[in-house]
């Protein structure tokens, strides 16, 4: 495409040129040689710019180096036909050898044209990767009853230095709400969303460096603070990191959300609002699991109306996902890599993620878990590949893809778990109600018993993934730690 638009160029810089030679007349030796000499002109033009490899990068990647190839190119060129008046000074070889003035004009005005296809082919790639990877809206409107249940009210967020969590501080502050309390156990994580929202919060705001495993500080927190709505957001994330760590991710992932919401019965809570993920469906994974594991405890809690689970998938731009590591790839000049080219992910922009979350917290009725509808699920390789073609290179060629292989915990494919019996479309069409899985809470202090014992053992990590996995699958069947052993 590039080499015809090229060509394309060149042509008309020719035409041009010589229009300007014969002042918009009829040459002289007729259009016929003019036609001959025209395609003479643009094979050799082509020819000099792939001798200087004036083609080898993409319009996209457009530099002062490229701009200089080309010269040179065009000069050659240029000098190769004045040359050629020399060699044949027969008019009737004017096919091979148009006039100086048309050389060097066409030389010149081919230059210009050529670079300025470049430089608006480049300013159009800055605009585009400005615009929604997978072209959906960037944010669902608030409606009323997400205002009304947010605005007056003390609101707690957990993990709120985080992608999800920050955006949910964000829009969460613009609700209005009586306080809204930060709390992050990463100081450098907790000062940015601070910094940032205290210009434009409508709301007192109290940052608190603190881990949600700590109970004690936890417990202070929410006499100090009251808060009224928790939106649970803090969590370990990374499959791979709590493959290799299984125990963190259950404590952190699962005991510390169960700490919280009997921390919130206690302090009179209204909404208990669980960030989950579609790793959570069937998972193969001890990040899955421990997700599924917290799942089951927002059915399982007394309280109605209270608890509640949203679920979705990949977040456009959150921290260690594919899509930054896609950037970060290509701005080190690549490779990307994949680790299947089969592999499919859902995805969503984070503002519209947790618009759709606050959405789901203002829902009422007895359901306990919610699903967003994330459209359908996209190829990692297409991706990679559209990231790619985004910062003007083309993959496979100056922007290698290498595939990787799977990695432990990983599918190749993820599901939202909405092809269930009592799965339902809400009235906002982008939300699935689940109900909620039946699950006592004489079975989920069983687990949590279980899940303890497995933080406190001294068994290998291995088995530890066995036993979580396990675990959560037993529990999923209402058949709680029994078989988890």
């Amino acid at each position: 495409m590039a080499l015809a638009a090229d060509a394309a160029t060149m042509l008309a810089a020719y035409y041009l040129s010589l229009a300007l030679r014969v002042d918009f007349g009829t040459p002289a030796y007729g259009w016929m040689q003019a036609h001959m000499a025209a395609v003479v002109v643009v094979v050799l033009q082509m020819f000099a710019m792939s001798l200087v490899r004036a083609h080898r990068d993409s319009w996209g990647r457009f530099r002062i180096k490229h701009a200089v190839r080309m010269a040179v190119a065009l000069c050659g060129a240029a000098a190769f036909f004045i040359l050629m008046r020399v060699v044949l000074p027969d008019p009737n070889h004017f096919w091979a050898r148009p006039p100086y003035t048309v050389s060097l004009i066409n030389a010149v005005v081919c230059w210009v044209f050529m670079m300025v296809t470049r430089i608006l082919y480049a300013a159009w790639l800055a605009e585009k990767r400005k615009e929604p990877l997978f072209g959906r809206s960037a944010e669902a409107e608030l409606t009323p009853e997400v205002k009304g249940l947010f605005s007056g009210r003390r609101v707690m967020v957990t993990g709120a230095g985080g992608t999800i969590g920050s955006e949910i501080c964000r829009q969460v502050a613009s609700l209005g709400p009586a306080a809204l309390v930060l709390v992050e156990r990463s100081e450098n994580a907790l000062y940015e969303i601070d910094r940032r929202l205290r210009s434009r919060a409508k709301c007192p705001l109290f940052p608190e460096m603190v881990d949600i495993r700590d109970r004690s500080r936890m417990e202070k927190l929410f006499g100090e603070h009251r808060p009224e709505i928790v939106i649970h957001a803090a969590a370990y994330k990374h499959v791979p990191m709590v493959e290799m760590n299984p125990r963190e991710g259950l404590d952190n992932n699962f005991l510390a959300t169960l700490d919280l919401a009997e921390l919130s019965i206690r302090h009179g809570v209204k909404r208990f609002v669980f960030i989950s993920t579609d790793k959570a469906v069937d998972p193969s994974s001890v990040m899955g699991a421990t997700k599924r594991l917290g799942e089951l405890a927002m059915c399982a809690l007394g309280g109605a109306d209270v608890f509640r689970a949203v679920r979705f998938g990949n977040v456009i731009g959150s921290s260690g996902s594919v899509i930054p590591l896609f950037e970060e790839q290509v701005a080190e000049g690549g490779p990307i890599t994949v680790t299947d080219a089969r592999m499919t992910r859902y995805f969503m922009s984070v503002a519209e993620a947790v618009s759709l979350v606050l959405r789901a917290a203002a829902m009422e009725g007895d359901d306990r878990l919610y699903v967003l509808d994330m459209g359908r699920p996209r190829r990692i390789v297409e991706v990679a590949e559209e990231i790619a073609r985004r910062h003007g290179y083309r993959p496979y060629i100056d922007m290698p893809i290498v595939f990787t292989g799977i990695r432990p915990g990983e599918k190749l494919e993820e599901d939202l778990g909405v092809d269930v019996p009592g799965a339902k479309r809400t009235a906002h069409g982008k939300i699935f109600a689940l109900g909620g899985t039946p699950v006592t809470q004489d079975e989920l202090a069983a687990v949590a018993s279980r899940a303890r014992e497995i933080c406190a053992s001294e068994m290998p990590d291995a088995e530890v993934r066995t036993v979580v996995l396990a675990l959560a699958a037993n529990a999923a069947r209402g058949s709680g730690a029994d078989s988890a052993s």
